[in-house]
C-alpha cells in the first residue's frame, strides 16, 4: 500500500523552512506499509533481520514488519500491553511494558530480563518511552497512562511520582534523573549525547525540554524550552545525525497529523502529513535514511535525507 499522492514531490511532504528541502528526498513518497492496529507505537528497527517491530498497545502485542516480503505478522503476544522499544548497544530488544509495570531486556535466546519494576520497594507507573546510551545506561519515561485505565494495561493507583530514569548500564542501579514532570513521554538525546530531549505530555500546551548532559550522564542540568507544541501534541520522537528532532505530531485539527521536523533550536522546518495521529517514530533501512512512522491504525515509511542518529 502507498499514499494516496501519485506525484513527485510528494505533497504530503511540506516544507515550513527552506532548511528543510536538504533533508526531504524529492522523488520519495509516504508508504502506508501496514493498516489494522488500534494504537501503534514504539518502533524500532533490526537491520541485522531486515525487520521492524512496533506495539499495539490496547491489542497486547508486538507486530513485525518484514523488510523483504512487506508481510506483517505477530512477533509477542501478549506482550504485556508493550510501548516503548528500542535496543541496547549488543542489539538486543529493550521494552517498557504496561501491564507488567515494567522494563524488560529480550535476550539471544529470546528469555526475558527484567531491568526495572520497581524504585524504592514501590512498583513502578507504567513505563513508556526508552533509549540506550552509549555507556550502555537505559533511559525511560514512567507516566501513569498505562493504569489510568484498561485500555492500555489494567487500572491501578499509582505510588511512585512519574519521573525519568536512568538504569546504570554496569550495576543496574536505578536513579530518578527528573521528577518534576507532568506526564513525560518521548525521549531522545543529541548525536553527540551531550542533550537529553523529553516531552512534557500532559501540559497544556505540550512542551519539549533540553537538559544538558553533567557528570559522564550520571547527572542532568537545569531544564531549557526548546518547543512549545502550542496545538501540538508530541508524543515519541527521534534525533537525526544533524540534531534535528523529528516528532509523531497530531490530534486537534487534522493538518497536524503526521510528523513534524524542528531544528536542534526548536524551530518548526517540515510536516510530512499523514491520515492519522502519529505517535512515534524510528529511523531503518540498510542506511538508517528511511523514516518509519508508527502512526494510530498503521505503519508508513518514507525515505529522507539524512540518517537518524545512532542509540534511538
Amino acid at each position: 500500500m502507498t499514499s494516496d499522492s501519485r506525484r513527485y514531490p510528494d505533497p504530503a511532504v511540506r516544507v515550513l523552512d527552506p532548511r528543510f528541502n536538504a533533508l526531504r528526498i524529492a522523488a520519495a513518497s509516504v508508504e502506508c506499509l501496514y493498516q489494522g492496529a488500534r494504537w501503534s507505537e514504539g518502533p524500532v528497527w533490526f537491520g541485522d533481520g531486515r525487520y521492524l517491530l512496533w506495539s499495539d498497545i490496547p491489542n497486547n502485542r508486538i507486530l513485525r514488519w518484514d523488510e523483504e516480503s512487506g508481510q506483517v505478522g505477530e512477533f509477542r503476544k501478549p506482550s504485556n500491553n508493550a510501548n516503548g522499544n528500542t535496543r541496547d548497544r549488543q542489539g538486543r530488544l529493550v521494552t517498557c511494558e504496561h501491564l507488567t509495570r515494567r522494563v524488560t531486556r529480550t535476550e539471544y535466546d529470546g528469555a526475558i530480563t527484567v531491568l526495572a519494576d520497581s524504585y524504592g520497594g514501590k512498583p513502578l507507573n507504567s513505563p513508556n518511552d526508552v533509549v540506550v546510551k552509549s555507556d550502555g545506561s537505559i533511559w525511560f519515561t514512567d507516566p501513569s497512562f498505562g493504569i489510568d485505565g484498561f485500555y492500555e494495561g489494567e487500572k491501578r493507583e499509582a505510588q511512585l511520582k512519574p519521573c525519568v530514569y536512568r538504569v546504570d548500564g554496569q550495576s543496574g542501579e536505578i536513579t530518578v534523573m527528573i521528577d518534576d514532570f507532568i506526564g513525560p513521554n518521548g525521549l531522545a538525546f543529541s548525536p553527540d549525547e551531550s542533550v537529553l530531549y523529553v516531552v512534557e505530555s500532559r501540559s497544556v500546551p505540550r512542551k519539549i525540554f533540553a537538559f544538558e548532559v553533567l557528570d559522564g550522564g550520571r547527572r542532568l542540568g537545569e531544564p531549557r524550552l526548546v518547543i512549545d507544541a502550542g496545538p501540538g501534541t508530541p508524543d515519541g520522537f527521534r534525533v537525526d545525525i544533524h540534531g534535528n528532532l523529528w516528532c509523531g505530531w497530531g490530534m486537534g485539527d487534522a493538518d497536524l497529523d503526521g510528523v513534524r521536523v524542528f531544528t536542534p533550536q526548536g524551530e518548526a522546518i517540515g510536516h510530512i502529513d499523514l491520515p492519522e495521529r502519529c505517535a512515534n517514530v524510528c529511523f531503518g533501512g540498510r542506511h538508517r535514511n528511511r523514516l518509519f512512522m508508527a502512526a494510530s491504525h498503521g505503519l508508513y515509511a518514507i525515505y529522507v535525507n539524512t540518517q537518524g542518529a545512532r542509540g534511538g
